[in-house]
C-alpha cells in the first residue's frame, strides 16, 4: 500500500531517475544491436520507438498516480479509488497521454527536431492534463484546487527535456546520416538539395546526379549509396530506376507528381484477377462534409470561449498603435472556385496596397506595424477567420484560400491548381503545417492533394493538434523574399559538375 511518504519518494528520486535513463539507453542500444540482423530499417527504428514512447507514457502516468495520492484521493470519500479503481486511473491517464502524443507526433524523436518535438510533448500534456482536471472534478462533483495539477505539469515539462534529449541523443547514434545520392531530371528540382541540406543530421546528399547520364554510370552510383533521392525525373527513367532500387534493397525516396498522389487515394478493387485501383475525383464524401461541418462549429464555439478575450485586446491595441480599421477585408477563393471575404486583423499600415495591386508581405516589411509583427509571428492576426468558419466560408482544415489575382496567376503556372477547391479553404492544413508563405504553388497543390485524397475526420483532429507547434515556428512565417532563387540553383548545380568533372 502506498502512503503519501512513499509516494514523494518512489521512483523519482534523482538518483532512481539517472539510473532509469541509463538503463533504458543501454535496453535501447541493445535492442538495435540485436536487431540489426533483420536488415529491416524501419522496423528496428519503430520498434525501439516504441519501447521509448512505452516507457515515457509510464513515466508520467507514475508520476500523475503520485499527485492523486498526495492531492486527490479524499476528494468523494476517504478511499476514492485506491482499490482496483487506482488502476483503471491510471490507465485513463496513460491512455490519453499515448493519443494526444501520437496525433501531435510527439513520439517522433530524431525524425523532429528537439525544440519541434519538445513543443509537441508540451501541448500535448497541457491538453491532457487540462482534461484530466476537468475529469476529477467531475469526480468530487466539485471544482478541485488546481496547483496540483500544474505542478504535475511542471515536473512532467521537466522530464520532456529529459526524454526528448536523450532519446534524440540516441537516435543520432544509432542513425547517423546515411550517403544519398540525389538524381534529377529538372535544374530547378537542385531545390531540394538546400531544404534537405538544412537537416544535416538526417539526410547527407554527397553526390547529385543527372537522370539523363548512362543507365549503366547510373546504376553504379546508386550501388556506391545508401540511398537515392528521386526528383523531377521522367516516368519511365524513374520506373526503372525504383525498379532497380527495390530489387538490390537500397532505400528511395521519391518526390511524388500529382497522379502519384490522385493514385494513393485510390480504392482497391478485387473483384477478378487482375487488381484495380478506382479513383474517383469527388473529394469527401456528403457524409464526411456533414460531420466536418458540425466539427467546425462545435470546435469555433469552444474556441471562442478564450479566443474572444484574447481578440479584444488586441483590437484595441491595433487602435492605439496606428490609424485604420480593426479588421483588414480580403476576397478569397473557396471551394469550386466561390469567392468569399475573408476577416483578419490589420497588421499593415492603412492603405498598404491602395494602388490595388497585390504586394506579398517580406521580411522586415515597412508596411507591417508593431503589433502587426507580433500578432503575425504567431498567426493571431488570423483568429477573425473564426467567424469565417462559423459562417460557413472556410472550414478549421482545408486548403489555404488564395486571394483571386493569386488564383487565376497559380492556376496559370501550374494547371492542376483548381484541385484545392475540391474542399472549402481552411484556417489550417497540410500546406500550412509542412509549407510556409512561400512555398511553390506546385508544392501546396501537392500537400493540400494529399489531404484532399487520405481525408478522414481523425485526420483533420490531428491536423489542428499538429497546427499548435507550428504556430511556435519562425519558418512557417517567412516572407516571400526568401523563396529560393533559380539563379543559385544554377550556381550550385555547376558547382556539383565541376566537382564531378574534376573526379574524373
Amino acid at each position: 500500500m502506498f502512503t503519501e511518504k512513499t509516494a514523494l519518494i518512489f521512483p523519482f528520486s534523482v538518483i532512481s531517475l539517472k539510473k532509469y535513463m541509463e538503463n533504458l539507453s543501454k535496453i535501447l542500444i541493445m535492442c538495435k544491436m540485436l536487431l540489426m540482423n533483420t536488415h529491416n530499417y524501419n522496423s528496428i527504428k519503430n520498434f525501439i520507438r516504441k519501447i521509448e514512447g512505452l516507457a515515457e507514457v509510464i513515466c508520467f502516468a507514475i508520476i500523475y498516480f503520485q499527485i492523486w495520492i498526495i492531492f486527490y484521493r479524499h476528494v468523494s470519500g476517504e478511499n476514492t479509488f485506491f482499490g482496483n479503481g487506482k488502476f483503471i486511473l491510471i490507465g485513463i491517464y496513460a491512455i490519453l497521454v499515448y493519443i494526444l502524443f501520437f496525433y501531435c507526433d510527439a513520439f517522433k524523436f530524431g525524425y523532429l527536431k528537439f525544440v519541434d518535438a519538445l513543443t509537441a510533448q508540451w501541448i500535448a500534456l497541457v491538453i491532457v492534463n487540462i482534461i484530466t482536471y476537468f475529469q476529477i472534478s467531475l469526480i468530487a462533483t466539485h471544482i478541485l484546487n488546481p496547483l496540483p495539477m500544474i505542478l504535475l505539469t511542471i515536473i512532467e515539462f521537466a522530464l520532456c527535456i529529459v526524454f526528448v534529449y536523450l532519446f534524440t541523443y540516441i537516435y543520432h547514434r544509432m542513425y547517423v546520416p546515411k550517403n544519398m545520392l540525389m538524381i534529377y531530371g529538372n535544374k530547378k528540382a537542385i531545390t531540394l538539395k538546400i531544404k534537405m541540406e538544412k537537416r544535416s543530421d538526417k539526410y547527407h546528399i554527397s553526390k547529385v546526379i543527372s537522370a539523363f547520364s548512362n543507365r549503366e554510370k547510373l546504376k553504379e552510383e546508386i550501388r556506391k549509396h545508401d540511398a537515392v533521392v528521386i526528383n523531377d525525373v521522367p516516368a519511365e527513367i524513374r520506373n526503372d530506376i525504383l525498379k532497380y532500387c527495390y530489387g538490390e534493397k537500397i532505400r528511395a525516396y521519391v518526390v511524388p507528381k500529382i497522379t502519384d498522389i490522385i493514385i494513393s487515394g485510390s480504392e482497391d478493387i478485387n473483384l477478378f484477377d487482375t487488381p484495380l485501383f478506382l479513383v474517383k475525383g469527388t473529394g469527401p464524401t456528403l457524409m464526411q462534409l456533414a460531420m466536418k461541418r458540425l466539427c467546425d462549429i462545435i470546435l469555433c464555439i469552444i474556441a471562442l470561449i478564450p479566443g474572444l478575450p484574447i481578440m479584444l485586446v488586441v483590437a484595441i491595441a491595433i487602435k492605439l498603435d496606428s490609424k485604420g480599421p480593426v479588421f483588414f477585408r480580403q476576397e478569397r477563393v473557396t471551394r469550386n472556385g466561390n469567392t468569399f471575404e475573408i476577416l483578419k486583423f490589420r497588421s499593415m499600415i492603412e492603405g498598404a496596397e491602395k494602388d490595388g495591386v497585390a504586394h506579398p508581405a517580406e521580411d522586415e516589411d515597412p508596411r507591417i506595424t508593431r503589433v502587426g509583427k507580433r500578432i503575425r509571428k504567431n498567426r493571431i492576426d488570423e483568429l477573425p477567420q473564426i467567424f469565417n468558419i462559423l459562417k460557413g466560408d472556410m472550414s478549421i482544415v482545408g486548403p489555404r484560400p488564395e486571394r483571386l489575382e493569386h488564383y487565376e496567376k497559380y492556376s496559370k503556372e501550374v494547371p492542376e491548381f483548381y484541385y484545392r477547391t475540391k474542399v472549402k479553404g481552411g484556417l489550417t492544413g497540410y500546406a500550412q503545417i509542412y509549407g510556409k508563405y512561400n512555398t511553390s504553388p506546385y508544392d501546396k497543390v501537392r500537400l493540400d492533394l494529399m489531404y484532399i485524397e487520405n481525408y478522414s475526420l481523425i485526420l483533420d483532429l490531428k491536423l489542428i493538434l499538429m497546427t499548435l507547434p507550428t504556430l511556435l515556428k519562425r519558418e512557417s512565417t517567412e516572407g516571400f523574399d526568401k523563396i529560393i532563387q533559380v539563379e543559385e540553383v544554377v550556381h550550385l548545380l555547376e558547382e556539383e559538375k565541376a566537382e564531378q568533372d574534376a573526379q574524373i
